[in-house]
C-alpha cells in the first residue's frame, strides 16, 4: 500500500513586534508645546498669549491653534505695544487676528506715558517701559496664566526659567522661588495677585523654530527674509529710521540688503546684513551662526552683564 504524505504548510513569520512610532525632535518639541498649553487651559482660569508678530509668538500660536482644533483658541492674544514698532510687523498682527477670530488685547506704552505711568526719556528706548503696561493688563483683565516665547537658548536670564515660572503679586520673578520640574510635572498653583508666566519654547532653539516654521509652512512678516532697506549704524547694529528718535546728523543712512533675525522696538532691535530670501536660506544661515538672534541684534540686552534679569526681576517677559 503506497502512502502519500501532504506536504507540511509553512505558516507565516510572525509579524515583527511593533515598538512606539519614532518621533523626531521637531515632534518631541510640539508635543511637549502642546502638552504645556493643554495643561494650562486645564489647571489655570485666565490664560493669554503675548502675541507681538514675532517669529516666535508665531510659532505659539500656531501650536495653540493645533492643541485645540478644532475649537476655537480658548483665550485672547496680547501685544505689548511700545508704538516703535515695524509697519510690516503690525500688520501682520492685525491680518492674523481677524483671520483666526481672536480677540486681542493691547497693552500701550504710549497710553502709559500719556498717563504718567511711565516716564520717558529722551533718545532711550521703549523697551524697559513695557514693564508697567503688561502687568498693568494682566491686573486689569486678571490674567492668571501668560504664555510667552521666550527659550533658554536666547540669553542667560532666559536659561534659568522654569516652563511654569511664578511671579508674585508685583509680577516680580524670584529666581529662587522657582519648582522643580521633574518628569514635566508642572505646578501652576499661586497665591491671589499672582501669576505664572509659561513658555512652551523654552527648550527649542532658533535652529528648530525655523525648521518647524518650514516644516509646518508658516508665513512670517516679509522683514524676516532679505530685502533692501535703508539703515544706519549705530552700535554694531543696523538700525531704521523712524520717529523713535533715529538717525543723528552724524548717522549716514544707507541702502543695504538685510534682515531681522528678531522683531521688536525699532529703536533696539537691529537687522544683520543677509541674503536669505526663503526659509530654507535662513536655515543654513542659522545653522553656521556662533550668536543668538539677542545677542547679535538686540541692544537693550547690552546695557549690561545682567540687563534681562534685572528686567525679569520687575516683572518684564
Amino acid at each position: 500500500m503506497t502512502t502519500t504524505t501532504t506536504p507540511a504548510t509553512t505558516a507565516p513569520a510572525p509579524a515583527a513586534p511593533t515598538g512606539p512610532a519614532h518621533l523626531t525632535q521637531l515632534d518631541a518639541l510640539e508635543s511637549e508645546a502642546v502638552h504645556v498649553m493643554r495643561e494650562v487651559a486645564g489647571e489655570l482660569e485666565r490664560p493669554v498669549l503675548l502675541f507681538s508678530g514675532g517669529k516666535d509668538s508665531i510659532v505659539m500660536l500656531h501650536l495653540a491653534r493645533k492643541a485645540f482644533w478644532p475649537a476655537p483658541v480658548p483665550f485672547p492674544v496680547m501685544h505689548v505695544d511700545t508704538g516703535h514698532n515695524f509697519d510690516e510687523v503690525i500688520a501682520y498682527r492685525d491680518e492674523t487676528v481677524a483671520r483666526h477670530g481672536l480677540r486681542l488685547v493691547v497693552a500701550s506704552v504710549q497710553e502709559a506715558i500719556d498717563d504718567g505711568r511711565v516716564v520717558e526719556r529722551p533718545g532711550q528706548s521703549r523697551n524697559p517701559l513695557q514693564t508697567v503696561p503688561l502687568l498693568d493688563a494682566i491686573t486689569a483683565h486678571r490674567f492668571d496664566a501668560v504664555f510667552g516665547g521666550g527659550r533658554r537658548d536666547e540669553e542667560k536670564a532666559r536659561a534659568k526659567e522654569r516652563v511654569f515660572s511664578l511671579r508674585d503679586e508685583f509680577g516680580q520673578w524670584d529666581p529662587r522661588r522657582q519648582r522643580p520640574e521633574l518628569w514635566d510635572l508642572y505646578n501652576g498653583r499661586h497665591r491671589p495677585g499672582e501669576h505664572v508666566r509659561v513658555f512652551p519654547l523654552s527648550n527649542w532653539t532658533e535652529l528648530d523654530v525655523w525648521r518647524y516654521i518650514e516644516r509646518e509652512g508658516i508665513e512670517l512678516p516679509e522683514i524676516y527674509y532679505a530685502h533692501e532697506r535703508e539703515v544706519f549704524a549705530r552700535d554694531g547694529m543696523w538700525l531704521t529710521a523712524g520717529t523713535w528718535g533715529g538717525p543723528t546728523p552724524d548717522e549716514p543712512v544707507e541702502r543695504r540688503t538685510v534682515r531681522y533675525r528678531t522683531v521688536g522696538d525699532m529703536s533696539c532691535t537691529g537687522a544683520v546684513d543677509s541674503h536669505a530670501r526663503t526659509v530654507a536660506d535662513v536655515i543654513a544661515e542659522v545653522a553656521v551662526s556662533r550668536l543668538t538672534e539677542r545677542g547679535a541684534t538686540r541692544a537693550d540686552d547690552r546695557a549690561s552683564e545682567a540687563a534681562m534679569e534685572d528686567r525679569k526681576r520687575e516683572g518684564y517677559f
